[in-house]
């Protein structure tokens, strides 16, 4: 009897399929790139943030007068003449924001936090990592190297419509366009999470040993931690969420530090998003409530309904080890989630699948 032969793409197939596939066929449907002036303050930022669902913003300024973050060059110009108009001195994500906030200096009264959210957006750039360099990606990169790019932890790139770069293959410091699409993990994710010669290495369990899509070091914050001490603790880790963790009676635990989130219950995450759509007139008395009690409060508030912002306390995003590669990416497209904790049958942390984890194994 003759054996038909596996309809199944090969490694070979996929790996030509996303070859062939570009960076310009990811953001057909993207809008115009959200931007601030460097002159506006962060009061005014987290407004744009808060206004058109975005967690990050590059930051324009007037040509000839600054350096670019990590010493890029990415302009903007007249289509007609190529004269500049514009020159994108850095990103500020809410990273950043959250780091000024528990920066030198202290939150306890509302003169210091309001003085601190009037400071020009430029002067915040660089606060932490991600913000210290401003990528550029070609519109004719393939998706192959843009997984490579966004693999290594870049989190999203600007994308000249009509780019005069000749480099194809990564990011770029230096470019010049008339207008730019801003393009992101998330983005590229949704494109693979719809592509049918990728159901084989969505198939894998995210514990299979060869693909390491689990990051099982998980640090985190007790749900007595008050909002001002989660937040000093993520900018000292640079990190961009935490899950919340119960509180133990068994052990004695500073609420103030990161603790081990290993084989604990979590009852939520806080990330630096959850800011967003906290407003600025109410901030200073919401910093000192315990993590939990903010998250319920701003839920509850009629400006956090227009974020796009799920109640990151009520329902958490989980998978289990035996889970699918498949069914991680499904949550977090259709969640809008940046990463999946990873629990065991008792809903005890195991670990962490992020979307640098995602993008990292579904290209090997």
């Amino acid at each position: 009897m003759e054996v038909q032969a596996s309809r199944s793409p090969n490694k070979y197939q996929q790996h030509q399929m996303l070859k062939d596939k570009q960076v310009k066929d990811l953001i057909v449907d993207k809008r115009r790139l959200v931007e601030v002036p460097y002159t506006a303050t962060l009061a005014d930022t987290i407004k744009t943030l808060m206004a058109n669902k975005v967690v990050a913003v590059p930051v324009a300024a007037p040509p000839g007068h600054w350096i670019g973050a990590g010493g890029s060059m990415i302009l903007e110009s007249d289509k007609q003449t190529g004269a500049v108009r514009k020159h994108y001195i850095g990103m500020v994500t809410m990273l950043d924001i959250l780091a000024h906030i528990a920066g030198n200096g202290s939150a306890d009264d509302d003169a210091h936090l309001t003085k601190k959210m009037m400071v020009p957006v430029s002067s915040i750039i660089g606060h932490c990592l991600e913000s210290l360099s401003l990528w550029t990606l070609s519109p004719n990169t393939s998706i192959v190297d843009c997984m490579e790019v966004f693999s290594k932890g870049i989190h999203r790139a600007m994308v000249p419509v009509d780019g005069r770069s000749e480099n194809v293959a990564g990011v770029e410091l230096v470019e010049s366009a008339s207008c730019y699409r801003m393009l992101t993990q998330l983005d590229l994710l949704r494109f693979l999470n719809d592509q049918q010669e990728l159901k084989a290495i969505m198939s894998h369990k995210v514990s299979d040993k060869q693909l390491q899509a689990i990051t099982d070091t998980v640090f985190g914050v007790t749900n007595k931690a008050k909002v001002m001490d989660v937040i000093k603790s993520m900018r000292t880790a640079s990190l961009n969420a935490v899950p919340i963790v119960e509180s133990s009676n068994d052990i004695i635990e500073d609420h103030t530090q990161l603790v081990n989130g290993k084989k604990r219950k979590i009852v939520g995450t806080f990330s630096a998003t959850d800011l967003r759509g906290c407003p600025v007139s109410q901030m200073q008395p919401l910093l000192k409530l315990e993590v939990l009690d903010f998250l319920k409060m701003l839920s509850g508030s009629p400006s956090y309904e227009h974020t796009g912002l799920r109640c990151s306390w009520r329902e958490q995003v989980t998978c289990h080890p035996e889970s699918s590669l498949g069914e991680v990416v499904e949550k977090v497209v259709s969640d809008h989630v940046h990463r999946v904790w990873v629990v065991d049958e008792q809903g005890l942390l195991e670990g962490v699948v992020s979307l640098t984890d995602m993008i990292r194994v579904i290209r090997l």
